[in-house]
């Protein structure tokens, strides 16, 4: 073990249970892991089991609903811990034991429910609730106000779903959650509480929700079993549906810091047995889950503020995947447990790799959730972008190939490095020729700005693993056709990527690409016009934005990020606000013309006009390079074409379809 990091080993108790480490598993959306009974399907089971033989001290699973009547969710979306009890436990059961095999303990997390947050796409035809008829998060619908009845009622199904959790064989539970503007963290802000009932108005009241279930799960399970809160003390809404930026002074009209902190001390004294702290809310779901513009250890302070608060433990998230700052909040007694969410995802192993001092081995979450919230966003399907293996770990198990081939990758960026990876792990002998001097393929000039350092981390963590794996890499040497031909490979693998597409308009000289600027090949002078909207137009812009630059953007289409955003909402809306926050100029619904003396002619509403630009930076997509392949895809038997050389996409699909080719060679 590293010696720095020894406080992150040491053992640390929620009550009276004892965990062997500093390390949890923060809870994510179990979509896909469970079935139609509401009990864990064997991915959940293998998914968090893997998490457990990783090193993690505390596994925490996502949302496992309690309630199925009054907020009807539809199954199969989520465990439910009271739908079929036996079914339930019978397939928890399995999990933990795993589990403790491993020397792991693990809550489970119970929801209340979601109210007004409920994603549309798990939301079905059921009507939203909330504690007052207040507007939905996603929809154009005024939730339906609970009656005192149904919270009991609630309450209740709390104190059975802990009961049958406990039966099951987990170590304790946490409660989803006066966090993040769930529907028990509605009742406790008064923003969306507009009760006068004994569930309303003071800051007591509102938290009788929260309180009466805790009293509920103690009485059933007993006072040593132990019941962890997930806690927001800021929520960060400027207005519905307005969420406040980094930096951005503005009112809080969610739950500000003074009633945090008070709201803290009432509810540990109510009995929660420790909080895991983060800020934000769906109103400003960036701070919820931080994207890749936001800080590491975002929450480090919040949580600092409610450990000098309380007398509980305070577990942090909030991308805490950086050993030396989750070291250093531990000892500084910001918290006592650095919880690990994505990062688990992207790397089932990370506390055993950081324990044995192989921190280069560990494989890096981007938080660019693609692969995590936006899936879950949009398809109901937890997985990772960098991890074609998470929440699939049985079905993308990989086995020894029958005969090992010699297989010849064209291209060292993220698709012809993954294709090789899983290809040396089965016995192959892969070789990659890289044109370039150095691999990464797109992920350097993406990586340049300092909030897509994480892309340059993978980078790096291919270069290792690949060099523990032994795999040859021929940097600085294309490969033609012909020599392909030649090689003598049994199989062949064309992963070439993709060229940015390219306009001069008039002038080729003042026009340059995203990627010469990104990876200061060229210059662009003081005055930037981007044109391009979309995910890497708005990145480079915020980064030459940050380097001085006066940039405006050009966007043909009516609305920035409208083709090929990011999938996740956090993202996407966090980038789209950054863009004006940071004082960036767009124009949505012109083009360029073409360039003059002093920069370029646009078109916008029907007219014509000069704006003033040093260059002209293009973020206008890619083309397919697959020219080797066109030259050999009569000529060659094994033959296989991947990521951007087939189609142009993003690092996740590049990632995952090589590993899905290189799985079955």
């Amino acid at each position: 073990m590293v010696s720095k990091y020894h406080n992150l080993f040491e053992p640390v108790k929620i009550g009276s249970l004892e965990l062997k480490n500093r390390f949890a598993m923060a809870p994510m959306g179990p979509l896909g892991l469970a079935d139609r009974e509401g009990g864990f399907n064997q991915r959940g089971i293998e998914y968090y089991t893997a998490r457990a033989r990783g090193g993690t001290g505390l596994i925490i699973t996502g949302v496992t609903f309690v309630d199925n009547e009054v907020e009807e969710h539809g199954m199969p979306n989520c465990p439910c811990s009271t739908h079929n009890p036996v079914h339930f436990i019978r397939t928890a059961r399995e999990m933990t034991e795993r589990i403790h095999a491993y020397d792991a303990k693990v809550f489970i997390q119970l929801s209340g429910g979601f109210g007004r947050v409920t994603i549309p796409t798990n939301l079905g035809e059921y009507p939203p609730v909330a504690p007052s008829p207040i507007k939905h998060r996603w929809l154009e619908k005024i939730c339906r106000e609970l009656t005192v009845g149904e919270i009991k009622a609630i309450v209740r199904k709390f104190g059975d779903g802990a009961y049958n959790a406990k039966r099951a064989g987990f170590d304790g539970v946490q409660i989803h959650a006066v966090h993040e503007g769930y529907l028990i963290d509605q009742f406790a802000i008064s923003f969306f509480n507009h009760r006068t009932d004994e569930y309303g108005g003071s800051l007591e009241n509102r938290l009788r929700f929260a309180r009466e279930i805790v009293e509920e799960i103690k009485k059933r399970c007993g006072e040593d079993f132990p019941v962890v809160l997930r806690y927001s003390p800021k929520s960060y809404i400027k207005d519905w549906r307005v969420g406040a930026l980094p930096g951005e002074e503005f009112e809080e009209k969610g739950r500000d810091i003074p009633e945090g902190i008070e709201a803290a001390k009432l509810l540990a004294a109510y009995g929660y047995d420790a909080l895991d702290v983060d800020v934000g809310s769906y109103d400003s779901w960036w701070w919820s889950h931080p994207p890749m513009y936001q800080k590491k250890g975002l929450y480090i302070p919040f949580a600092k503020l409610i450990k000098d608060a309380v007398k509980v433990p305070v577990i942090c998230a909030g991308r805490m995947d950086n050993p030396d700052m989750a070291s250093q909040a531990v000892s500084d007694g910001a918290c006592d447990i650095a919880s690990l969410g994505r990062p688990l995802l992207a790397d089932s192993d990370y506390v055993n790799k950081l324990k044995a001092g192989r921190t280069s081995l560990i494989r890096p979450c981007l938080s660019c959730q693609e692969g995590c919230m936006g899936r879950i966003q949009e398809y109901s399907a937890l997985n990772c972008a960098v991890n074609p293996e998470a929440c699939r770990e049985a079905v993308t198990f990989l086995t020894p190939a029958l005969k090992s081939k010699k297989v010849l990758i064209a291209g060292g960026g993220v698709a012809g490095c993954e294709a090789a990876r899983v290809l040396a792990l089965r016995g192959h002998k892969p070789v990659i020729y890289e044109k370039h001097s150095r691999i990464g393929g797109n992920l350097l000039a993406g990586g340049a700005p300092d909030f897509k350092e994480d892309d340059l981390a993978l980078v790096a963590w291919y270069e290792e693993t690949l060099r523990e794996l032994d795999v040859e890499i021929r940097c600085g040497t294309g490969i033609s056709a012909e020599e392909i031909k030649s090689s003598g490979a049994d199989a062949v693998i064309i992963a070439t990527g993709s060229k940015p597409k390219i306009f001069d308009f008039g002038n080729a000289k003042r026009v340059l690409t995203a990627e010469e600027v990104l990876l200061d090949k060229e210059d662009t002078g003081d005055e930037v016009v981007i044109v391009g909207g979309g995910l890497v137009g708005c990145e480079l812009a915020l980064w030459l934005k940050e380097r001085g630059r006066k940039v405006t953007i050009v966007e043909i289409m009516d609305k920035l990020l409208a083709l090929n955003g990011p999938l996740c909402h956090a993202n996407s809306e966090m980038l789209e606000r950054l863009i004006p926050f940071k004082g960036i100029n767009v124009l949505t619904d012109t083009k360029v013309i073409k360039t003059t003396e002093c920069g370029a002619l646009i078109e916008t509403g029907g007219k014509t006009k000069e704006i003033p630009a040093d260059s002209i930076v293009l973020a206008v997509g890619y083309n397919s390079e697959k020219t080797v392949y066109e030259q050999l895809k009569y000529d060659i038997g094994e033959l296989h074409l991947i990521g951007d050389a087939r189609k142009v996409s993003n690092i996740m699909y590049a990632i995952w379809d090589a590993y899905e080719v290189a799985k079955n060679i």
